[in-house]
Protein backbone atom coordinates (compact mmCIF):
# COMPACT_ATOMS: atom_id res chain seq x y z
CA UNK A 1 0.00 0.00 0.00
CA UNK A 2 1.29 3.43 -1.20
CA UNK A 3 0.71 5.74 2.53
CA UNK A 4 0.37 9.43 2.41
CA UNK A 5 3.20 11.99 2.18
CA UNK A 6 4.81 13.34 5.15
CA UNK A 7 3.04 16.92 6.15
CA UNK A 8 0.12 16.49 4.18
CA UNK A 9 -3.80 14.92 5.14
CA UNK A 10 -7.12 14.48 3.69
CA UNK A 11 -9.93 15.69 3.99
CA UNK A 12 -12.33 12.83 5.06
CA UNK A 13 -15.69 12.58 4.42
CA UNK A 14 -16.62 12.75 7.86
CA UNK A 15 -14.89 15.92 8.15
CA UNK A 16 -15.79 17.80 5.38
CA UNK A 17 -18.99 19.71 6.99
CA UNK A 18 -16.18 21.56 9.18
CA UNK A 19 -14.79 23.04 6.27
CA UNK A 20 -18.02 23.59 4.53
CA UNK A 21 -19.30 25.70 7.52
CA UNK A 22 -15.79 27.84 7.56
CA UNK A 23 -15.93 28.61 3.52
CA UNK A 24 -19.33 29.33 4.59
CA UNK A 25 -18.53 32.13 6.83
CA UNK A 26 -15.61 33.12 4.55
CA UNK A 27 -17.89 33.82 2.24
CA UNK A 28 -20.37 36.20 4.18
CA UNK A 29 -17.69 38.16 5.56
CA UNK A 30 -16.32 38.79 1.96
CA UNK A 31 -20.26 39.68 1.13
CA UNK A 32 -20.41 42.40 4.50
CA UNK A 33 -16.83 43.82 3.37
CA UNK A 34 -17.10 44.11 -0.38
CA UNK A 35 -14.60 41.43 -1.05
CA UNK A 36 -13.90 39.95 -4.34
CA UNK A 37 -12.43 36.61 -5.42
CA UNK A 38 -9.31 35.51 -6.93
CA UNK A 39 -7.36 32.69 -7.91
CA UNK A 40 -3.95 32.49 -8.87
CA UNK A 41 -2.39 29.15 -10.05
CA UNK A 42 -0.43 26.41 -7.81
CA UNK A 43 2.65 27.09 -9.52
CA UNK A 44 4.63 29.95 -10.71
CA UNK A 45 7.74 31.23 -11.67
CA UNK A 46 10.54 30.64 -9.41
CA UNK A 47 11.46 33.88 -9.32
CA UNK A 48 8.28 35.58 -8.68
CA UNK A 49 9.14 34.07 -4.66
CA UNK A 50 12.44 35.13 -4.70
CA UNK A 51 11.88 38.72 -5.72
CA UNK A 52 8.60 38.95 -3.83
CA UNK A 53 9.02 36.90 -1.01
CA UNK A 54 12.65 37.55 -0.31
CA UNK A 55 15.81 35.93 -0.64
CA UNK A 56 16.45 36.54 3.25
CA UNK A 57 13.32 34.59 4.46
CA UNK A 58 13.42 30.76 5.85
CA UNK A 59 10.82 30.78 2.91
CA UNK A 60 12.60 31.22 0.13
CA UNK A 61 16.03 29.54 1.78
CA UNK A 62 14.89 26.51 3.22
CA UNK A 63 10.68 25.86 2.56
CA UNK A 64 10.08 26.34 -1.08
CA UNK A 65 8.99 23.22 -3.34
CA UNK A 66 11.13 24.17 -6.73
CA UNK A 67 11.91 22.49 -9.67
CA UNK A 68 12.88 22.55 -13.07
CA UNK A 69 10.12 21.43 -15.56
CA UNK A 70 10.39 19.60 -18.79
CA UNK A 71 10.62 22.93 -20.74
CA UNK A 72 13.54 23.88 -18.44
CA UNK A 73 12.15 26.24 -16.52
CA UNK A 74 12.36 26.87 -12.58
CA UNK A 75 8.74 26.20 -11.15
CA UNK A 76 7.90 26.44 -7.43
CA UNK A 77 4.40 25.52 -5.83
CA UNK A 78 3.50 28.58 -4.13
CA UNK A 79 4.53 29.21 -0.70
CA UNK A 80 2.46 32.16 0.34
CA UNK A 81 -0.75 33.94 -1.40
CA UNK A 82 0.63 37.11 -2.00
CA UNK A 83 2.96 37.49 -4.62
CA UNK A 84 0.54 35.62 -7.27
CA UNK A 85 -1.96 38.45 -6.70
CA UNK A 86 0.31 41.18 -6.82
CA UNK A 87 1.64 39.66 -10.10
CA UNK A 88 -2.15 38.95 -11.58
CA UNK A 89 -2.62 42.32 -10.50
CA UNK A 90 0.15 43.94 -12.64
CA UNK A 91 -0.37 41.75 -15.34
CA UNK A 92 -4.10 42.30 -15.85
CA UNK A 93 -4.08 45.79 -15.19
CA UNK A 94 -6.44 45.35 -12.22
CA UNK A 95 -5.55 49.13 -11.25
CA UNK A 96 -7.86 50.24 -13.81
CA UNK A 97 -10.30 48.92 -11.53
CA UNK A 98 -12.13 51.11 -9.18
CA UNK A 99 -9.99 51.81 -5.77
CA UNK A 100 -9.07 50.42 -3.47
CA UNK A 101 -9.62 46.80 -4.93
CA UNK A 102 -10.44 44.78 -2.26
CA UNK A 103 -9.95 40.77 -2.65
CA UNK A 104 -9.76 37.72 -0.90
CA UNK A 105 -8.29 34.00 -1.96
CA UNK A 106 -8.69 30.57 -0.77
CA UNK A 107 -5.81 28.88 -2.19
CA UNK A 108 -3.11 25.09 -1.39
CA UNK A 109 0.08 26.56 -0.28
CA UNK A 110 3.47 24.40 -0.15
CA UNK A 111 6.14 24.81 2.88
CA UNK A 112 9.16 22.07 3.84
CA UNK A 113 8.81 22.75 7.50
CA UNK A 114 8.51 20.09 10.23
CA UNK A 115 4.83 19.09 10.48
CA UNK A 116 2.88 20.08 14.05
CA UNK A 117 -0.73 20.59 14.70
CA UNK A 118 -2.40 22.86 12.52
CA UNK A 119 0.63 23.47 9.75
CA UNK A 120 1.78 20.99 7.28
CA UNK A 121 3.88 21.07 4.48
CA UNK A 122 0.57 21.18 2.10
CA UNK A 123 -2.38 23.42 3.95
CA UNK A 124 -4.71 25.85 2.99
CA UNK A 125 -4.99 29.35 3.17
CA UNK A 126 -7.76 32.30 3.54
CA UNK A 127 -6.16 35.67 2.80
CA UNK A 128 -7.33 39.12 1.93
CA UNK A 129 -5.76 41.69 0.30
CA UNK A 130 -6.60 45.46 -0.46
CA UNK A 131 -4.71 47.46 -3.10
CA UNK A 132 -4.95 51.24 -3.49
CA UNK A 133 -5.68 52.81 0.09
CA UNK A 134 -2.55 54.08 2.60
CA UNK A 135 -4.86 54.99 5.68
CA UNK A 136 -5.01 53.76 9.03
CA UNK A 137 -8.91 53.39 7.95
CA UNK A 138 -7.83 50.50 5.41
CA UNK A 139 -5.42 48.80 8.17
CA UNK A 140 -7.91 48.29 10.93
CA UNK A 141 -10.68 47.68 8.22
CA UNK A 142 -8.46 44.51 7.16
CA UNK A 143 -7.90 43.94 10.77
CA UNK A 144 -12.00 43.66 11.75
CA UNK A 145 -12.08 41.83 8.17
CA UNK A 146 -10.20 39.02 10.30
CA UNK A 147 -11.65 39.57 13.81
CA UNK A 148 -15.46 39.56 12.31
CA UNK A 149 -14.52 35.89 10.92
CA UNK A 150 -12.97 34.66 14.48
CA UNK A 151 -16.35 35.89 16.29
CA UNK A 152 -18.44 34.26 13.16
CA UNK A 153 -16.60 31.05 13.84
CA UNK A 154 -17.01 31.18 17.94
CA UNK A 155 -13.06 32.14 18.48
CA UNK A 156 -14.93 34.98 20.30
CA UNK A 157 -11.21 36.17 22.43
CA UNK A 158 -8.94 36.42 19.81
CA UNK A 159 -5.71 38.78 20.98
CA UNK A 160 -5.06 41.59 18.00
CA UNK A 161 -0.85 42.26 18.43
CA UNK A 162 0.10 45.27 16.00
CA UNK A 163 3.68 46.82 15.38
CA UNK A 164 5.22 49.02 12.77
CA UNK A 165 8.10 47.83 11.18
CA UNK A 166 8.43 51.28 9.33
CA UNK A 167 9.50 52.09 5.72
CA UNK A 168 12.67 51.95 3.53
CA UNK A 169 13.81 55.14 4.53
CA UNK A 170 13.47 54.64 8.62
CA UNK A 171 14.59 50.84 8.20
CA UNK A 172 17.96 51.98 6.97
CA UNK A 173 18.89 53.52 10.44
CA UNK A 174 16.78 50.76 12.24
CA UNK A 175 19.26 47.92 10.43
CA UNK A 176 22.21 49.90 11.40
CA UNK A 177 21.22 49.59 15.30
CA UNK A 178 20.22 46.11 15.03
CA UNK A 179 23.73 44.89 13.40
CA UNK A 180 25.79 46.79 15.62
CA UNK A 181 23.82 45.31 18.64
CA UNK A 182 23.67 42.07 16.97
CA UNK A 183 27.62 41.82 16.30
CA UNK A 184 28.52 42.14 19.52
CA UNK A 185 26.75 38.79 20.11
CA UNK A 186 27.19 36.86 16.72
CA UNK A 187 29.29 34.41 18.58
CA UNK A 188 26.14 33.10 19.98
CA UNK A 189 23.92 33.19 17.32
CA UNK A 190 22.90 30.23 15.48
CA UNK A 191 24.25 30.04 11.66
CA UNK A 192 21.28 31.11 10.24
CA UNK A 193 21.26 34.22 12.06
CA UNK A 194 25.08 35.15 11.70
CA UNK A 195 24.55 35.16 7.76
CA UNK A 196 21.38 36.91 7.95
CA UNK A 197 23.23 39.75 10.23
CA UNK A 198 25.19 40.87 7.41
CA UNK A 199 22.11 40.56 4.67
CA UNK A 200 19.12 41.60 6.54
CA UNK A 201 19.64 41.71 10.81
CA UNK A 202 15.72 42.39 10.98
CA UNK A 203 15.33 38.35 10.15
CA UNK A 204 17.03 37.61 13.37
CA UNK A 205 14.20 38.92 14.93
CA UNK A 206 12.01 36.28 13.37
CA UNK A 207 14.82 33.33 14.69
CA UNK A 208 12.60 30.42 16.16
CA UNK A 209 16.13 28.91 18.04
CA UNK A 210 16.02 29.53 21.87
CA UNK A 211 19.72 31.30 22.41
CA UNK A 212 18.61 33.46 19.33
CA UNK A 213 15.35 34.47 20.55
CA UNK A 214 16.99 35.10 24.13
CA UNK A 215 19.43 37.56 22.59
CA UNK A 216 16.53 39.32 20.39
CA UNK A 217 14.94 40.07 23.37
CA UNK A 218 17.02 42.94 24.15
CA UNK A 219 17.80 44.21 21.04
CA UNK A 220 16.92 47.79 19.69
CA UNK A 221 12.93 48.21 19.37
CA UNK A 222 11.56 49.22 15.83
CA UNK A 223 9.49 51.96 17.16
CA UNK A 224 12.47 53.98 18.03
CA UNK A 225 13.36 54.60 14.67
CA UNK A 226 10.19 55.13 12.87
CA UNK A 227 10.39 57.78 10.77
CA UNK A 228 7.54 60.73 11.10
CA UNK A 229 5.37 59.66 8.23
CA UNK A 230 5.44 55.63 9.62
CA UNK A 231 5.38 57.21 13.25
CA UNK A 232 1.50 59.29 12.70
CA UNK A 233 0.47 55.72 10.78
CA UNK A 234 1.01 54.00 13.67
CA UNK A 235 -0.93 56.26 15.97
CA UNK A 236 -3.67 56.78 13.72
CA UNK A 237 -4.01 52.80 13.59
CA UNK A 238 -3.72 52.73 17.60
CA UNK A 239 -5.96 55.66 17.63
CA UNK A 240 -8.89 54.40 15.36
CA UNK A 241 -8.50 50.83 17.11
CA UNK A 242 -8.80 52.49 20.27
CA UNK A 243 -12.41 54.69 18.97
CA UNK A 244 -13.44 50.83 17.45
CA UNK A 245 -13.31 50.10 21.11
CA UNK A 246 -11.09 46.79 19.64
CA UNK A 247 -8.58 45.90 22.36
CA UNK A 248 -4.96 45.36 21.28
CA UNK A 249 -1.58 45.64 22.68
CA UNK A 250 1.37 46.78 21.06
CA UNK A 251 4.44 43.66 20.39
CA UNK A 252 7.63 45.91 19.36
CA UNK A 253 9.07 42.29 18.09
CA UNK A 254 6.22 41.32 15.68
CA UNK A 255 8.33 41.77 12.15
CA UNK A 256 6.13 38.74 10.33
CA UNK A 257 8.50 36.13 8.73
CA UNK A 258 8.62 37.74 4.81
CA UNK A 259 10.55 40.43 3.76
CA UNK A 260 7.72 42.27 2.24
CA UNK A 261 6.51 44.01 4.76
CA UNK A 262 6.28 47.93 5.24
CA UNK A 263 4.00 49.70 8.17
CA UNK A 264 1.64 48.21 10.16
CA UNK A 265 2.18 44.43 11.33
CA UNK A 266 -0.51 42.54 13.18
CA UNK A 267 -1.37 39.31 14.57
CA UNK A 268 -3.75 37.33 15.80
CA UNK A 269 -3.31 35.15 19.20
CA UNK A 270 -5.52 32.26 20.39
CA UNK A 271 -4.99 30.52 23.78
CA UNK A 272 -5.36 26.85 22.47
CA UNK A 273 -5.72 25.01 26.35
CA UNK A 274 -2.86 27.24 27.65
CA UNK A 275 -0.97 27.48 24.53
CA UNK A 276 -0.82 30.75 23.02
CA UNK A 277 -1.28 30.00 19.06
CA UNK A 278 -1.25 32.79 16.05
CA UNK A 279 -3.96 32.04 13.88
CA UNK A 280 -3.63 35.09 11.24
CA UNK A 281 -0.84 37.06 10.38
CA UNK A 282 -0.58 39.96 8.15
CA UNK A 283 0.51 43.80 7.39
CA UNK A 284 1.31 46.43 4.97
CA UNK A 285 3.61 46.26 2.06
CA UNK A 286 3.56 49.23 0.48
CA UNK A 287 6.35 48.99 -2.11
CA UNK A 288 5.67 45.22 -3.09
CA UNK A 289 3.67 45.76 -6.28
CA UNK A 290 6.35 48.52 -7.57
CA UNK A 291 8.65 45.81 -6.80
CA UNK A 292 7.55 43.24 -9.04
CA UNK A 293 7.32 45.98 -12.02
CA UNK A 294 4.03 47.41 -11.31
CA UNK A 295 3.79 51.21 -10.71
CA UNK A 296 3.68 52.34 -7.02
CA UNK A 297 0.58 50.80 -5.02
CA UNK A 298 0.10 50.80 -1.68
CA UNK A 299 -1.32 47.05 0.05
CA UNK A 300 -2.46 45.40 3.07
CA UNK A 301 -3.85 42.35 3.72
CA UNK A 302 -3.12 39.04 5.79
CA UNK A 303 -3.39 35.29 5.18
CA UNK A 304 -4.78 32.53 8.05
CA UNK A 305 -4.86 28.80 7.87
CA UNK A 306 -7.92 26.77 7.19
CA UNK A 307 -6.33 23.44 8.82
CA UNK A 308 -5.58 25.68 11.99
CA UNK A 309 -8.66 27.52 11.78
CA UNK A 310 -10.47 23.71 12.85
CA UNK A 311 -7.52 23.31 15.21
CA UNK A 312 -8.41 26.39 17.01
CA UNK A 313 -12.30 26.41 16.79
CA UNK A 314 -11.97 22.39 18.39
CA UNK A 315 -9.82 23.50 20.93
CA UNK A 316 -11.80 26.70 22.09
CA UNK A 317 -15.28 24.30 21.83
CA UNK A 318 -16.75 26.52 19.04
CA UNK A 319 -19.73 24.85 16.95
CA UNK A 320 -19.18 23.26 13.86
CA UNK A 321 -23.31 23.28 13.33
CA UNK A 322 -25.34 19.86 12.37
CA UNK A 323 -23.41 17.23 10.61
CA UNK A 324 -25.25 16.90 7.66
CA UNK A 325 -27.81 14.57 7.08
CA UNK A 326 -30.63 13.44 4.44
CA UNK A 327 -34.35 15.57 5.00
CA UNK A 328 -35.72 11.98 3.99
CA UNK A 329 -34.85 8.22 3.61
CA UNK A 330 -36.98 6.33 1.18
CA UNK A 331 -36.64 2.76 2.18
CA UNK A 332 -38.63 0.02 -0.17
CA UNK A 333 -40.05 -3.55 -0.16
CA UNK A 334 -39.43 -5.02 -3.57
CA UNK A 335 -39.74 -1.69 -5.83
CA UNK A 336 -36.12 -0.63 -5.49
CA UNK A 337 -36.45 1.70 -8.83
CA UNK A 338 -39.37 3.38 -7.95
CA UNK A 339 -38.30 5.01 -4.31
CA UNK A 340 -34.76 5.93 -6.59
CA UNK A 341 -36.81 7.21 -9.12
CA UNK A 342 -39.16 8.75 -6.27
CA UNK A 343 -36.12 9.76 -4.52
CA UNK A 344 -34.65 11.72 -7.94
CA UNK A 345 -38.12 13.47 -8.50
CA UNK A 346 -37.60 14.93 -4.72
CA UNK A 347 -33.93 16.26 -5.12
CA UNK A 348 -35.17 17.93 -8.07
CA UNK A 349 -38.24 19.90 -5.92
CA UNK A 350 -34.86 20.90 -3.09
CA UNK A 351 -35.25 17.87 -0.54
CA UNK A 352 -31.96 16.16 0.33
CA UNK A 353 -33.62 12.50 -0.23
CA UNK A 354 -31.80 9.32 -0.11
CA UNK A 355 -32.41 5.56 -0.70
CA UNK A 356 -30.90 2.22 -0.48
CA UNK A 357 -28.27 1.41 -4.41
CA UNK A 358 -27.22 -1.71 -2.67
CA UNK A 359 -29.96 -4.26 -2.88
CA UNK A 360 -30.27 -4.27 0.75
CA UNK A 361 -33.29 -5.96 2.98
CA UNK A 362 -35.81 -3.60 4.57
CA UNK A 363 -34.05 -4.06 8.09
CA UNK A 364 -30.51 -2.94 6.94
CA UNK A 365 -32.17 0.04 4.96
CA UNK A 366 -33.79 1.26 8.43
CA UNK A 367 -30.19 0.91 9.94
CA UNK A 368 -28.33 3.03 7.27
CA UNK A 369 -31.17 5.38 7.91
CA UNK A 370 -30.09 5.71 11.48
CA UNK A 371 -26.38 5.91 10.26
CA UNK A 372 -26.89 8.73 8.18
CA UNK A 373 -29.28 10.49 10.69
CA UNK A 374 -32.08 10.69 8.53
CA UNK A 375 -34.73 13.71 9.94
CA UNK A 376 -37.28 11.28 8.26
CA UNK A 377 -37.80 8.17 6.96
CA UNK A 378 -40.58 6.38 4.70
CA UNK A 379 -41.55 2.89 3.76
CA UNK A 380 -43.14 2.36 0.11
CA UNK A 381 -44.28 -0.73 -1.74
CA UNK A 382 -46.31 -2.31 -3.16
CA UNK A 383 -49.39 -0.98 -1.43
CA UNK A 384 -48.01 2.80 -1.21
CA UNK A 385 -47.51 3.50 -4.42
CA UNK A 386 -51.00 1.66 -5.49
CA UNK A 387 -52.72 3.47 -2.96
CA UNK A 388 -50.14 7.17 -3.71
CA UNK A 389 -49.86 7.85 -0.25
CA UNK A 390 -47.56 6.65 2.69
CA UNK A 391 -46.58 6.65 6.66
CA UNK A 392 -43.76 9.39 7.17
CA UNK A 393 -41.94 8.70 10.31
CA UNK A 394 -40.17 11.84 12.19
CA UNK A 395 -37.00 9.96 13.69
CA UNK A 396 -36.15 12.58 16.37
CA UNK A 397 -39.34 11.40 18.58
CA UNK A 398 -40.49 8.48 16.23
CA UNK A 399 -44.17 10.16 15.34
CA UNK A 400 -45.88 9.28 12.54
CA UNK A 401 -47.71 10.78 9.68
CA UNK A 402 -49.56 9.64 6.78
CA UNK A 403 -49.01 11.72 3.41
CA UNK A 404 -50.10 11.77 -0.27
CA UNK A 405 -46.77 11.09 -2.46
CA UNK A 406 -47.71 14.04 -4.83
CA UNK A 407 -47.26 16.25 -1.56
CA UNK A 408 -43.92 14.52 -0.18
CA UNK A 409 -41.73 17.06 -1.07
CA UNK A 410 -44.16 20.01 0.26
CA UNK A 411 -44.60 17.95 3.49
CA UNK A 412 -40.54 17.64 3.93
CA UNK A 413 -39.77 21.25 3.00
CA UNK A 414 -42.40 22.53 5.70
CA UNK A 415 -41.40 19.90 8.09
CA UNK A 416 -37.46 19.69 8.57
CA UNK A 417 -37.69 22.88 9.59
Amino acid sequence: MINIMKGTKDLLPQESYKWDMIEREIKEVARLFNLHKIATPTFEHTELFLRGVGDTTDIVNKEMYTFEDKGGRSVTLKPEGTAGVVRSYIENGLSQLPQPLKMYYETPVFRYERPQAGRLREHHQFGVEIYGADTPQQDVEVILIARTLFHRLGITAPELHINSIGCPTCRKSYNQALKAYFAAKQEELCPTCRERLQKNPLRILDCKEEKCAAIAADAPSVLDYLCADCAAHHEGVKNLLTKAGIPYSVDDRIVRGLDYYTKTVFEFVVDNIGAKSTVCGGGRYNNLVEQMGGKPCPAVGFGMGIERLVLTMTNVGASFGEVPSPDLFIANVGSADDAFLLTCALREQGVNAECDTMGRGLKAQMKLSDKLLSKFTVVIGETELKEGKAKVKRMSDGTEEEVSLSELANYINVKKG
